[in-house]
Formats: C-alpha cells, structure tokens, sequence
C-alpha cells in the first residue's frame, strides 16, 4: 500500500514512498525470505502500487518467487459498475490487475470488503470460475463479518466452491475485536488470518509518546481524523506497556507489537506497510523475537478490551452451569 508516490486524490497521498524505494525495499525482501507480496488494484490511486509492482517483476525477473495477493471490491474509475462484487466487475477486475501486476496468474485474489448488496453466492461462484481457468490460484475476503465468512463456507460447501482460504482483518494491540467471533470461525474451519494495519498506522512502533507532538512528516501527523480516533487513554496504556515490554527484550516497539500478532491463534503471517528500507530491516526481526508467555499475558491484558453482550455473560456462565 505504500509502494508508488500517490497524488492527493488518495488516502495514501504524503504516506509512500516513490518507485525505486519501493524496489529496494521488494529486493531487499525478498532477499531476506519474505516472498509473500499482498497489494490491492484501489491503492495508490488508479492502480499505482499494482503497477510499481509489476515493474519490479519485469526489472528483476523474479516473479516466480513471489506469492502475490492483490485485492478488488473499491471503487475504480467511473460508472455504475465502479465499485463492488458482482460478477461482471470481478471479471473485468481480474484482467486489470493481471495487466497491471505484469503476470498470468494471481496466488492469491481477495475480495476487499464484503458487498452487501452483492449474493455470497455470485461472488464466490465468479472467484471459483478464476480459479478453474488459472488465473488465481486461492481465493481469500478482507474486512468481512463473522456471519458472513460463514455463510460463504456454507456456500461452498454446499455448491462445491473453493472456499476462501485467508481472512485479511485489522488486527493489532488497538484493534482486537475480531477476537470475539471472527478468530473463532477462521479456527474451525481452516482459514488463515493475514491482519493488516499491525503496527496500527504507527502508534506502536515507537514513534508516538503520551503527551508529546506528532512527529513531523509521520502518518499521524498528516491524517487528522485518524489521529483523533487512536488519542485517547487506553491506547497510551498500551504503548506504554509495549515500550516496557521492548525494554525488557531488548527490542523495537515494532517488533514486539509484531511478534504479538504471529503468536496469536490462526495468524500464518503479518502485513506491514513498509514506505522505507530502514523500516523494513526493523520489522523484520519481529520473525525470530520469541515473547515468553508472561510477556504475551501482560500485553494481552494492557490492551484488553470490553467483550460485551452475549460474550461476557457466555464467558461467566461457560463451566459453571
């Protein structure tokens, strides 16, 4: 996502880097043992990072080292059929990012969100027919509800489908509400959590203090309203705790909030968003950190949050009664 210098018309506008950083950091990546690539058609603007990547592919000759997962569902270009899950633009999805990425094939291909106005049933029927043709070799959803990754493995099932196989989900030390119903329904039937967002934008690697300005030039410093939504107590108490914690391992914010997340049930891996190589080497010592299990205890429980209605009474009468 960080991958390409978007202009302001993106979300990501100030937050990447330009092409040839993003080269390095994909060399340099790959080099080290990371081979899992994950991008989506929506991000820098009109297909940007797709395209920075798909000349890093033609520049070094590597793509077949590369797992790549690319993403569909936001709005592109204009027109009623911009945005969404349905067949029609799915087909015409795939296509553009095949073209734009430079390859035949997409390992992985994941709808963005889920579509509320889209059936589960066309969506996946639409992947499932990607799938036979060998163009995308696994299927997987992002941003989805709990009821409704399980109405498409039902779906599935029952129709003989290829069932997704990852949930990408924001996941980290501020963000733990896929814990109530979504890890649970990716345990039980075999699908793999990716969680985007680990470092939540940047407040856990180490770069923000309680009290203090926003780093000049940060995320946090150019997007306002994401700034308001993360300054509030409770996630100063969890940087606190995590700050703690690096002190004690002689590690990196970065890497303990990250190796927090690989330890968590049901995550195979970690997307991070990397905008320099410095950033990169950090994050990828978060691979060999070991956090003992008094270490995942005290972080678990600093960033605890309220389970509610029905899970906090389930919780107090499971056992007893």
């Amino acid at each position: 996502m960080t991958f390409g210098e978007a202009d302001e018309k993106s979300m990501m506008h100030k937050a990447c880097c330009d092409e040839s950083t993003a080269h390095t950091i994909m060399t340099r990546a790959l080099d080290a043992g990371v081979n899992f690539f994950d991008t989506a058609d929506v991000y820098g603007q009109d297909g940007l990072t797709e395209r920075v990547i798909g000349n890093w592919f033609e520049a070094t000759g590597r793509r077949d080292e590369v797992v790549l997962a690319t993403k569909f569902r936001f709005g592109m270009g204009e027109g009623p059929n911009r945005a969404g899950a349905s067949r029609y633009r799915i087909m015409r999805c795939v296509e553009e990012s095949l073209r734009r990425l430079r390859t035949d094939r997409i390992e992985l291909y994941q709808v963005h969100m889920q579509d509320n106005d889209t059936p589960e049933e066309e969506t996946l029927r639409a992947l499932d027919d990607l799938v036979r043709s060998g163009k995308v070799r696994y299927i997987g959803a992002s941003n989805y509800t709990a009821y409704r990754l399980l109405e498409s493995v039902w779906t599935s099932d029952r129709l003989g489908l290829t069932q997704y196989a990852s949930l990408q989900p924001q996941y980290n030390l501020l963000v733990r509400g896929v814990e109530r119903e979504l890890v649970p329904v990716c345990q039980r039937h075999g699908i793999g959590i990716i969680p985007w967002s680990p470092l939540a934008g940047g407040l856990l690697s180490g770069k923000y203090e309680r009290g203090r300005p926003k780093p000049a030039g940060s995320r946090m410093a150019e997007k306002e309203a994401w700034w308001k939504g993360y300054n509030k107590p409770q996630t100063w108490d969890v940087v606190d705790a995590l700050r703690a914690v690096a002190t004690e391992m002689s590690a990196t914010p970065s890497q303990v909030a990250l190796a927090w997340l690989l330890r968590k049930p049901a995550v195979t891996s970690v997307i991070f968003g990397a905008r320099t190589v410095a950033q990169l080497e950090d994050n990828l010592a978060a691979a060999s950190l070991e956090l003992p299990d008094a270490v995942m205890q005290s972080l678990d429980k600093a960033s605890a949050y309220e389970a509610g209605y029905p899970y906090d009474f389930i919780s107090m009468v499971q056992g007893r009664w």
